[in-house]
Parts: structure tokens; sequence; C-alpha cells
């Protein structure tokens, strides 16, 4: 049998140092779909520690993310790092620091 995995892939269940920001996204399922987390990203409503996040911005375990979604903020802490998931298991993902409706957010 071919071993189809490559020296430098992951299995789901290793250690990750970092993944990136749009896959995060959508393996936790606070975004849907991965090019939906892509078109957030590129359209600067993400940002990682207080700073603009592009979809292959590398995100690590403790990293503040904040998203814009209309007129609401939300900001979370990445408390753990998978390369896939259930759904149940996906909100273990991320602690929800602060959930907050804002009218104008200077971008």
């Amino acid at each position: 049998m071919k071993n189809t995995q490559t020296k430098n892939s992951k299995n789901a269940n290793e250690d990750l140092d970092s993944i990136r920001l749009d896959k995060f996204l959508k393996i936790s399922r606070i975004i849907k779909r991965r090019s939906v987390a892509k078109d957030f990203c590129d359209t600067d409503r993400v940002w990682v520690n207080e700073r603009d996040a592009k979809a292959s911005s590398k995100i690590r375990l403790n990293d503040i993310v904040t998203i814009k979604f209309g007129n609401n903020l939300l900001k979370f802490k990445v408390t753990d790092l998978k390369l896939s998931t259930k759904k149940d298991d996906a909100k273990e993902m991320y602690e929800i620091l602060e959930e907050k409706r804002v009218d104008n957010v200077e971008n």
C-alpha cells in the first residue's frame, strides 16, 4: 500500500504550531465556507492581535482574533488548532471574549 502522506503534511491529531487564518475560521465553523472566510480577510474585516490580517496569515494558540460581521464585532481567543474536527468539537477551538453591536467601526 502506498503512503500518500507527504513528509511535510500533518495528521489531524498532531500538534500544530500555526494554521492559516481562513482555514481556522472554516474548521472552527465561525465562518461556514473557506472562500467566505478569505473574502472577510481580504476586505479588512478580520484582525489578529489588533493587526489587519489576510487569509494567509498564520495564527497560533492564544492569538486574539476580531471579526466584523456587519454591525457586530466578535472577539475570540484561539484555544486549539486542528486540521479537521467534528461539528460538536469545533467550539473547543476558541473562547469567545466579546460580542457586541457597534454602529460605526473604524477600519
